[in-house]
């Protein structure tokens, strides 16, 4: 499998395997079968897991744990995350630390090669605050004053080599965090054929993931594409029940046009979600998959290559005003 330099860190390859299919968030699998996953994963090329304490309540770092037992093959990079949410200010280090820590313990390492902000970055005052629950939003104002820090502190005590924040937040302040004095080294950006977030959306306004990807490029930050079948909603079928007024489902409602096109191609939407995914302009992309068959069609997605521009903008059509 190919690479592509992650910003100023390393060779990625160009699929990432992400740790929500791991963390059996995406329909049912086994704690067996996420292992086996992994080991064909690497067996594959792919050198980058992306996890996190939230997918399935650490049982994607469980099964990293398992599968190496603490002792990754050569090459092979682990991120994982915290969900800060807006803790008092002398909280942060400590919850940061303290996820690190627990991180660590699952998945047997003594460090982290990426460690991620998983709140959403949400401008203070903004109409985000005004939700009924706001414990995944972390205030711009106290990543300015005491996360960043935090982070860089975490990076001095060796126990991280590299941070980085999930663009899903108000994509104007992850613009602004892009290019600050003190950047992160990577970011986490929707990239799919919709330009949607679904279900994580929590702010007014347009997403603007591809505004996002370049300010990260003009600004020499890595590129973690994420969501390529936005959760099932590019695929020929949700897996899993959701209510009918679930943004996901919605989503899938507006993609009816795409299938209807793969159907004409005699093509798996899947596949061809994975590749227009890729034409972005992306250091890599992170899969959600769940077993080493969802693992094996992604894999030959990225060996087929990037949609050529034609049928990128094919695609384009099938969902114009949708």
């Amino acid at each position: 499998m190919q690479t592509h330099q992650l910003g100023g860190l390393f060779p990625a390859s160009t699929l990432t395997l992400g740790g929500g299919g791991l963390g059996m968030l995406w329909g049912k699998t086994t704690f067996e079968e996420c292992v086996a996953t992994v080991h064909d994963a690497v067996k594959a090329g792919i050198n980058l897991l992306d996890l996190a304490p939230r997918y399935g309540d650490g049982k994607a770092e469980q099964v990293v744990g398992e599968a190496f037992n603490g002792r990754l093959p050569t090459g092979v990079h682990v991120t994982s995350k915290c969900n800060l949410g807006n803790p008092p200010p002398d909280r942060v280090y400590r919850i940061m630390r303290e996820s690190i820590e627990t991180s660590l313990r699952l998945l047997k390492l003594d460090r982290l090669d990426i460690f991620f902000l998983h709140s959403n970055l949400a401008p203070d005052g903004d109409s985000m605050w005004n939700r009924s629950d706001t414990s995944r939003f972390t205030p711009v104002s106290l990543y300015r004053s005491h996360v960043r820090p935090a982070f860089e502190k975490l990076k001095s005590e060796g126990l991280i080599a590299a941070w980085g924040i999930t663009g899903i937040g108000h994509p104007d302040a992850i613009i602004e965090a892009l290019g600050q004095d003190m950047k992160p080294a990577a970011v986490q950006v929707i990239a799919n054929l919709l330009d949607s977030p679904g279900g994580l959306k929590f702010f007014d306004g347009p997403a603007k993931p591809r505004a996002v990807m370049a300010a990260a490029r003009a600004n020499g930050v890595g590129v973690m594409g994420i969501r390529a079948v936005q959760a099932g909603a590019l695929t020929a079928a949700i897996d899993r029940d959701l209510p009918r007024d679930h943004p996901e489902v919605l989503d899938y409602a507006r993609a009816a046009g795409f299938r209807k096109l793969c159907a004409e191609l005699g093509e798996d939407p899947a596949i061809i979600a994975h590749r227009y995914a890729l034409a972005l302009p992306i250091d890599t992309l992170v899969l959600g998959v769940k077993n080493r068959s969802e693992l094996a069609g992604c894999v030959a997605a990225a060996l087929a290559g990037p949609l050529p521009a034609d049928l990128m903008d094919r695609v384009d059509a099938s969902v114009a005003g949708a």
